[in-house]
Order: structure tokens, then sequence, then C-alpha cells
């Protein structure tokens, strides 16, 4: 048997901006690689606000028992007995993994009483439950909580954790790991790559604006040479930087292995080819260097308008 602790619901100032996108970015293509194209395309729906909020007078281990199984149904976990239960403790929940048929999760006693959250937190707390059955982690506690938000986000059950960000003059409230752009950051992802928007779901102005962060940032991901729809100024930067690599070809040392500032590589033969991450899985994609043309994504198959 495995615990998970999940982060803890105090009011220390709350972090901002993408200090994890590196590790984001990782935990995307390791679940692409993991799952495949046609079992992450099985998550193209999120789960439902009904399903995750209270509704007035709920029962509050009823109502979060229900919450649970809703999670549970969304991450196409085995069906059993969703056992919650509340206790003081440190951390916002904690879940416990083993081969029997109930999963068994805490939460922190508060959560009695503001019940806003609970079906945040569950979905953190049940992400780690779906990680453990694939067999997929990351070395450290750090980046495995950031793989953890980040497929709760990416598979459908994970948008009520950035409506949990709220800030005002007294209190900041977060829960998860990631920063709310990064969630954001994700959110934004899955609605491109499967049209399925959450943030209309989102209740707090907080929330929806670092949505939008989140978005721009993932916005920028399909702005970036070789890739067709890149700006003015990048695809300036990115032809001196072809010129450079052409020179480096035919130079007596060859052409160096480096990743150059825009995120792509150049590399050798004949043609000259260069690599990218794919905006949608991140995966590296390799194509020559020959003006126009259409490469596809072997992971998951986006199809990408180049300008190599």
């Amino acid at each position: 048997m495995s615990r998970h602790a999940g982060p803890g619901p105090g009011s220390a100032p709350v972090a901002h901006g993408f200090p994890h996108l590196e590790t984001v970015r990782a935990a995307l293509t390791a679940l692409w690689r993991r799952l495949s194209y046609d079992t992450v395309s099985a998550f193209a729906v999120s789960v439902r606000p009904e399903d995750v909020r209270f509704p007035p007078g709920a029962d509050v281990l009823l109502g979060a028992q229900a919450v649970a199984r809703a999670i549970v149904r969304q991450l196409r976990l085995p069906q059993a007995r969703a056992i919650v239960a509340f206790r003081e403790m440190a951390q916002a929940g904690a879940v416990e993994a083993g081969a029997g048929p109930e999963y068994f999760v805490e939460l922190n006693a508060r959560f009695k009483e503001d019940r806003r959250d609970i079906g945040a937190c569950l979905a953190h707390e049940v992400a780690h439950l779906y990680l453990g059955r694939l067999g997929l982690s990351f070395p450290g506690t750090r980046d495995n909580e950031v793989l953890t938000d980040t497929t709760a986000a990416y598979l459908g059950a994970g948008w009520p954790l950035l409506d949990a960000y709220r800030e005002d003059d007294d209190r900041a409230t977060k829960l998860g790991f990631l920063t709310p752009e990064e969630f954001g950051y994700v959110l934004a992802k899955r609605a491109m790559a499967f049209g399925d928007d959450a943030g209309a779901w989102l209740t707090g102005a907080q929330a929806r604006e670092a949505y939008r962060a989140g978005w721009a940032r993932a916005r920028d991901d399909w702005r970036r040479p070789p890739l067709a729809g890149a700006g003015w100024a990048s695809r300036r930067r990115y032809a001196a930087d072809r010129r450079w690599a052409a020179l480096q070809v035919v130079a007596e040392d060859g052409l160096p292995p480096v990743r150059l500032a825009g995120g792509y590589a150049f590399h050798a033969g004949e043609p000259l080819r260069v690599s990218f991450p794919c905006p949608t899985c991140w995966q590296r994609i390799r194509v020559p260097v020959r003006g126009r043309l259409t490469a596809r994504c072997g992971l998951c198959r986006s199809e990408l308008e180049c300008d190599a």
C-alpha cells in the first residue's frame, strides 16, 4: 500500500507565473507516451460542474463520496467504493492506494465547513491513484506532484483545482502544486487538443484571469518557428539561425548538437534538418529544412504546418 499527501490549504502567498513549465511539458509528453492517442482521446469530455459541486444542504460525507465516484469515473479507474473521511491534518488531503476493492481518501477537516473545494482536492488525490495504476511517476516529490496536477487537469478531472484559486486582501487560497497560470496552461492545452473548454465553469475572476494567462502561453507554443504561424521577429531569428547552421555544416568541425534559443535545433545531413517540440504533446519532431511542408506528430497525431 502506498500513501500520498496533497498540498496544504494554508494562506501563504500564492506563487504566480510558470516556474514548473518544463516539468509540465515533460508530464504532457509522458502521458501521451504512456497512454497512446486512442486512450488520451477517451478523456475528451471533462467532468461536469454538477458532478463536483455540492448541492445546498447535502450531507458532507455522502456528497464527498459522490464527488469521488464522479472523479473515479472521469479517470476511468475501476469502479469501486470510494470512502472519504475528514480529519485534522497539515495537508489538504491524502490517499491510500492498495490492492483492495476500495479507494480511501482523507480530506482536511476544514472542508467539512467550506465545501467549495472538495472536488478540487479529490481530483488531485484520485489522480495519484490513477498514476499509481499506470506505474507512471517522476523522480522527486516536487516533480511527481507536478505530474499529478497535470494529469488531473489534462484528463478532464482537474479544472476545479484552478477554480479553487482565490485571493483577497486577507487570505489567499489555492490547491495543487502548479501555479494558477500553469493550471490555465494545461487546461488551455486540453481545450486546444479536444475542443473541451472548461473556462466557462470557472467561478472566480482571478481564476479566469489565470486561465487567460495560461491560454496566452499555450497559444504561443503554436507561434514558434519553424511552425508557419510564428511571428515576424521569431521568423527573422530563425532565418539567421538557419544560415548559421548551414555554414556550420560545411565547416571543418561540422554542426554541433546545440538547441538554440527558439527551442529548435538543426541537425547535419542532406538535407539539413530541424527538430522542434510538438505544440500539443511536446515530443520533438524532426523535419527537413526545405520550405513549406506539413508535419504530423507520431505521438499525438497533430498536423503541423511548417515553414522550415
